[in-house]
């Protein structure tokens, strides 16, 4: 540990995952310290070699955190378990690299884990009054949500699709993905009717799985990968379809999403703009998010979504791929684990270590999960 006071550069000197899936009969705290194991071999650390831990976990338990290091034989140091609905991952991740930046810590290690149950989150952000009466989190916001946009950006249901179709293709080259079947327009648009616009496979799955880096201060040599911004920032009330608003109300175009808050800030702190970007992993819980995501991240103007996924702008082999992992229509989504498997899938891109998903010659990278309570996270990486 490090007592002295500065601002350090970070730099991911390890990755792990533990697969995303269904897994009967591993606990989740197993699922965690598979992740751990992974991540630690790759930093090449010793036993117990880090300052201290951040986890991020919603549906874990009581000192999640603790449990999986305990089960390591990994404790004494300082250890903190991190919710941020969906971007869970993200804030750990947050408070990880300000640990390092401040100067307090030199190495720390992050990590996420989840098992969710199958079918639609419950979520106790809301009041049960709100979800009884169908004004919560539910797959009718999403369709909501989804509705809006095809009408602010001439988005179509086979645009819907088609997100879905790339993502599924993306996974086919992921190992570590739920679903590894590619899917065509046809099959996306004919399963199951959701809520309407969406479509089964335009809705990604709750699962289990875990994933986890080290951060350490960065040396200044080269190849090394920077996590160059890690930001979190929370919604402004007001607009209806913000992920924080019981679904009552109207719709506010004037106010900032939450995603273009962080991203905001991320580009800043990274120096770096949406123009400057090699590869994306960016919140697809459902066809239309991502593309959403498009807009507020500010990799296409507003109204553009369509005409990029028309254009194959963001498919592998594009200006600017999105999702190569598979994202989250491929993968599933353990909310703890999320952002944390977006980062490293990133870092094996910037590695030139993603094998047959690899995107050619990346060097700047962007991540991004948003859930409930509005929370965003946008995280950078260069090399």
């Amino acid at each position: 540990m490090s007592g002295g006071a500065g601002s350090y550069e970070v730099a991911v000197a390890g990755t792990g995952l533990h697969a995303f899936g269904r897994f009967e009969g591993t606990s989740v705290t197993d699922l965690g310290a598979a992740a751990v194991r992974a991540a630690l071999l790759d930093a090449e650390l010793a036993h117990s070699g880090f300052d201290a831990a951040f986890c991020a976990s919603v549906y874990s338990g009581v000192a999640a955190a603790h449990k999986v290091l305990g089960s390591l034989g990994m404790t004494g140091m300082p250890i903190y378990t991190v919710e941020a609905g969906c971007a869970s991952g993200g804030a750990a991740l947050s408070l990880a690299v300000e640990s390092i930046r401040s100067g307090r810590h030199d190495t720390v290690l992050v990590f996420g884990m989840e098992k969710m149950s199958a079918g639609i989150i419950r979520s106790s952000f809301f009041e049960p009054w709100r979800e009884e009466a169908g004004l919560a989190a539910t797959p009718a916001y999403f369709a909501l949500r989804a509705r809006r946009l095809m009408e602010t950006s001439n988005v179509t249901r086979e645009h819907l699709a088609e997100v879905s179709v790339k993502n599924h293709d993306n996974g086919v080259r992921n190992p570590d993905a739920m679903y590894r079947e590619a899917v065509t327009r046809e099959q996306v648009l004919a399963s199951t009717m959701v809520c309407d616009p969406l479509t089964l496979f335009m809705l990604c799955s709750p699962n289990e799985g875990a994933a986890a880096l080290v951060l350490r201060r960065a040396s200044g040599a080269g190849g090394e990968i920077r996590l160059t911004a890690a930001e979190v920032r929370s919604h402004l009330p007001g607009s209806v379809l913000g992920e924080a608003t019981p679904l009552a109300g109207l719709v506010d175009d004037s106010i900032p999403a939450p995603t273009t808050l962080a991203a905001d800030a991320a580009y800043e702190a990274a120096g770096v703009g949406p123009g400057d970007l090699d590869v994306v992993e960016c919140q697809d819980t459902d066809s239309a998010r991502e593309l959403l995501s498009y807009e507020e991240l500010r990799l296409c103007p507003p109204g553009e979504a369509a005409a990029w996924i028309d254009a194959r702008h963001t498919h592998l082999g594009g200006p600017l791929p999105v999702n190569p992992s598979g994202g989250l229509l491929s993968k599933g989504e353990p909310l703890g684990a999320s952002a944390l498997g977006q980062v490293v899938e990133l870092t094996l891109q910037l590695r030139g270590a993603a094998g047959p998903r690899q995107v050619d010659g990346a060097r700047v990278a962007l991540g991004h999960t948003v859930g409930r309570g509005a929370n965003a996270g946008v995280t950078i990486l260069t090399r």
